[in-house]
């Protein structure tokens, strides 16, 4: 009986957040070490699941670096990168959109497997994800391009029609040229030109920290601002200060909350989401305030 009861405590928890984010959109950027772990794939793919099939409408924004690296090994080539960012050619960018194209169907297929709809997309289908070249400190990285124009309307009438969007993140630039779009950057975008209620970023780390090499000092809630002061003190650096700028951007352009979740969490999104002490950190506007249900 007290096993019983204590689902049931759960499940009274989550009743505020199913109430209040019902038919509600969530961008959800899904890749790092959760992508490599059959297991923890199956634990991301059934919680976004369930967040659909309680009122959500979820859209997923993956990745694929690790497969695009073992593949562009496997072809004899080093992958190269230059701050963090690939270094595209011709013969990579052939690479990267088969390697993508392939996850793509694997995450559609788990999708199916739990009886929700899925159809797997690129930034290319649809004119979705329109591109200009990307350059790294002026410097030219091959097909790397930035997100300079969203068309949503392909993701409006999939969610209309009770579909789950997963998404590649390819698109074309004015030329039709194919371009390879940094997951999170296109997460990001796609997030702001739907108006998303949450954007979730699931990571290879628990979430923000004041100090990183001290696990005590996790920052639960961030508002842009102390966000921003964050940044300027230096003591955000490597990959996570992208992330964080992303972060904030969609915050600004009008996303309601942002997330940084650990992906090797089993059960992450859920535990972040419906629960009342969360587990990653949360962005919101600096003029929200912080009550229990701020989510």
């Amino acid at each position: 009986m007290q096993d019983v009861m204590k689902k049931a405590e759960v499940l009274i928890e989550a009743l505020p957040y199913i109430q209040k984010f019902n038919r509600k959109i969530i961008v959800v950027k899904y890749g790092g070490s959760a992508m490599s772990n059959e297991d923890l794939q199956r634990n991301v793919i059934q919680d976004v699941t369930l967040l659909k099939l309680v009122g959500f409408k979820p859209i997923i924004v993956h990745g694929g670096g690790k497969a695009i690296s073992n593949w562009v090994g496997k072809v004899g080539k080093k992958a190269e990168f230059v701050n963090g960012l690939r270094v595209t050619d011709s013969e990579t960018m052939e690479i990267a959109e088969m390697v993508l194209s392939k996850v793509n169907k694997q995450l559609v297929t788990m999708v199916q497997e739990l009886g929700i709809k899925a159809i797997g997309l690129s930034g290319k289908d649809s004119g979705l994800l329109h591109v200009k070249k990307k350059y790294s400190d002026g410097q030219d990285i091959g097909f790397v391009g930035d997100v300079d124009k969203v068309d949503p309307e392909i993701l409006y009438d999939l969610l209309d029609r009770d579909y789950l969007p997963i998404i590649a993140p390819i698109g074309l630039d004015d030329n039709f040229d194919t371009y390879n779009i940094n997951a999170d950057d296109a997460a990001c975008a796609i997030a702001k030109a739907v108006g998303a209620e949450k954007l979730a970023f699931l990571t290879d780390i628990e979430g923000v920290y004041k100090d990183i090499n001290d696990k005590t000092s996790l920052i639960s809630r961030l508002t842009c601002s102390e966000a921003d002061d964050l940044i300027a003190s230096g003591q955000i650096g490597g990959g996570m200060l992208p992330k964080l700028g992303n972060c904030v951007s969609a915050v600004r352009e009008g996303v309601n909350r942002v997330h940084i979740l650990d992906g090797r969490i089993p059960h992450c999104l859920l535990l972040e989401i419906f629960t009342n002490r969360g587990i990653g950190t949360m962005f919101m506007n600096d003029t929200d305030e912080l009550t229990s249900c701020a989510k």
